[in-house]
């Protein structure tokens, strides 16, 4: 070495890391042109790791405290480095500090539908979304799988690796198992627990530690969503002929605002309400103790109905020709 190199080398006393931004994950200190003075401060604040690197290689970590580097507080690097106990000399290290700070709020997404088996409505595509937490716990298992030699490693570079993560192993639980999407909706803290729990191993391999997992939202897509909402409907109604008595009931004061007013809808509420008492009949259950023909509504009633609508004016003759017909049709049929 020169003498304009040895004049130009820099010694450093004190080693630290004032956090000026909460996105960094993994901090190289700068030693280009640098070596640490033997007996020099190494100051690691509470939320952080301290770790040496010799030769690619992690030689010692430190928690919180402050620390004088000598050949006692440097065990594993003394060894390495082959320093017996006189050693007093600056020597060269690269020395890396990590956060090991609650990181909270994080998303998650699935940013295409995942396709399940489901066995209410077979193959289906859905989405979720919500919210983990995590912390770095290994600093050691975090260099070596993740940060490796980069001088800053930030949360965005970690998190991308960590969502592609939450999202195989979601596909996988919820591809392997029997759940139905309605079961899944209804207990998404019991799904969240899950996936937590098949996540854990996932993320300490890489050194990190997961501490809170929420699923937020599971949704289908809005073709069989509204598919769901018609079932759903359809369970509601109860009494199908009450159903269309109200469906009627609810139409006659919209009727005054069509063109053709109440004789234009006039027949479409008589068939409704024929084939509303005909789907009631329908699903009625069977009885074990009820006789094995039942009588069927009286047409002469029906026709009376009809007959009604057609003296107020509220269906036309050809209306009522027609539905009459029908019902006689059937009569003879």
């Amino acid at each position: 070495m020169s003498f304009g190199s040895f004049i130009r080398k820099q010694f450093v006393d004190v080693l630290q890391w004032n956090e000026e931004s909460d996105e960094v994950l993994a901090w190289r200190y700068p030693m280009q042109d640098s070596e640490i003075r033997y007996g020099g401060a190494l100051t690691v604040r509470e939320s952080q790791v301290a770790v040496f690197v010799n030769e690619g290689k992690i030689a010692d970590v430190f928690a919180p405290g402050m620390y004088k580097l000598t050949t006692q507080t440097l065990p594993v690097l003394t060894y390495l480095k082959n320093w017996d106990k006189l050693f007093e000399s600056p020597f060269k290290s690269d020395v890396s500090f990590f956060s090991t700070r609650l990181q909270l709020g994080r998303k998650w997404g699935t940013p295409q539908p995942i396709t399940i088996r489901d066995k209410d409505f077979g193959m289906v595509r859905l989405r979720a979304f919500g919210m983990y937490s995590y912390k770095i716990v290994d600093a050691r298992k975090f260099y070596t799988e993740i940060s490796g030699t980069r001088d800053v490693y930030t949360r965005d570079d970690l998190e991308q690796q960590l969502r592609n993560l939450v999202i195989s192993t979601m596909t996988s639980l919820l591809g392997s198992s029997s759940i139905p999407f309605l079961d899944m909706a209804g207990n998404q803290g019991l799904m969240a627990d899950k996936i937590k729990e098949e996540l854990l191993v996932v993320f300490d391999r890489y050194g990190v530690a997961l501490d809170n997992f929420v699923v937020e939202n599971v949704s289908l897509p809005e073709e069989l969503q509204k598919a769901i909402d018609t079932r759903i409907s359809m369970g509601m109604m109860g009494d199908m002929a009450k159903y269309t008595q109200y469906q009627a009931a609810s139409a006659i004061p919209l009727a005054a605002q069509n063109e053709g007013g109440m004789a234009g809808i006039g027949a479409n509420l008589a068939v409704g309400a024929v084939m509303g008492q005909a789907m009631a009949q329908a699903m009625k259950p069977a009885s074990a103790e009820a006789p094995a023909a039942v009588a069927a509504p009286d047409p002469a009633a029906r026709l009376g109905q009809l007959k009604t609508l057609l003296d107020q004016g509220l269906i036309q003759q050809a209306d009522y020709d027609t539905a009459k017909a029908e019902i006689l049709k059937k009569l003879v049929g």
